[in-house]
């Protein structure tokens, strides 16, 4: 079976992530599926952003009416300083402008800063529904859950706001509907409230899920644990596939090594792979494939990609999604 080959964000390698140009050509360059984050508003509006915090992708930082809407927050378990959605309501998000995150590295993509405004996730579902009105092709929605607990402890649980929204829509497992989350408790609750999605448990490095946390402190199980033979097999019977970081898979690094053959040990358990993210870039390459140059220069990305698919895995996120679609073509597996 061939490896879904998933927008991350959109297209980002080209286009500022989350833009509505950006899931457009990620569309147009043929992916499986595309992977929105999504997190709430002071009014309870779902909107597409990697983070609560937006003082990175947004403009905001150049509103002076904004600007006492800057603070200080714990956001599970780390400080974190900057103006946050839950402190805005759409109408008020709606006079901002996207830009790109990380534009020392992907100047390219910086160059359509402030072009577009952010989108809620129904706009999202706009775009998927029109591209396959027009191509004749329904792209696949791998919806990301951000910070559920803290959510939660404000009074926005983002369970009942995706339920609600996901309600007045065809999508389903059966039409390419998946919801991930690093934190098991979230897709539960989703679960029990009969959203019909096959759901991804996201696996950290390091660290333990924000709703353990909460709740266990600092006893809570690792996510290095879920990936035991024991934690596999409790997974199994919650989930119906894992998302962990590449590191988990590239041969000799620390983390390969530690849990051998886990593509193959998931599959024993009818558990689906996916893994994130593929990067061309020197500056997320792992050590082995960064050649001369600057870290935004591309390093030998086709072997990383190469050696990521030969794991068998189900599917890859990636920020340049041709990329990966063409290596996934030269593998054999497409």
């Amino acid at each position: 079976m061939s490896a879904l080959v998933i927008g991350h964000r959109g297209a980002p390698g080209y286009r500022p992530e989350h833009s509505a140009s950006g899931y457009r050509l990620a569309f147009e360059l043929g992916v499986d599926a595309v992977e929105p984050d999504v997190v709430a508003t002071r009014d309870g509006v779902l909107v597409v952003r990697h983070e609560n915090e937006i003082g990175g992708t947004t403009d905001v930082a150049q509103h002076p009416e904004f600007a006492d809407r800057r603070r200080r927050m714990i956001i599970d378990g780390v400080e974190v300083a900057g103006w946050f959605t839950e402190d805005f309501t759409w109408d008020e998000l709606q006079t901002l402008r996207v830009r790109e995150r990380i534009p020392e590295l992907r100047p390219g993509s910086a160059a359509y800063d402030g072009t577009e405004r952010m989108l809620r996730f129904t706009d999202l579902l706009d775009l998927l529904r029109e591209h396959e009105k027009v191509s004749g092709r329904r792209v696949g929605l791998v919806v990301e859950v951000k910070h559920a607990t803290h959510f939660a402890s404000i009074g926005l649980p983002l369970d009942v706001l995706l339920a609600r929204e996901l309600g007045t829509t065809d999508w389903s497992s059966g039409t390419g509907l998946v919801i991930e989350s690093f934190e098991p408790d979230l897709l539960g609750r989703l679960r029990e409230r009969g959203v019909d999605a096959r759901y991804v448990f996201l696996v950290e490095k390091s660290g333990a899920p924000a709703d353990r946390v909460a709740r266990d402190g600092s006893a809570a199980r690792a996510y290095a644990d879920d990936l035991t033979e024991a934690g596999l097999e409790a997974l199994a019977a919650t989930v119906d596939g894992i998302s962990v970081d590449k590191s988990y898979l590239l041969p000799w690094t620390r983390l390969g090594s530690s849990v051998g053959d886990l593509v193959a040990r998931a599959h024993r358990r009818e558990l689906g792979v996916f893994t994130w993210t593929l990067r061309p870039e020197n500056a997320f390459l792992d050590a082995r494939h960064r050649e001369p140059g600057e870290r935004r220069a591309f390093g030998a990305w086709q072997r990383e990609f190469d050696e990521i698919l030969s794991t068998r895995i189900d599917g890859v996120f990636a920020d340049h999604p041709d990329l990966a679609l063409e290596r996934r073509a030269v593998s054999g597996t497409a």
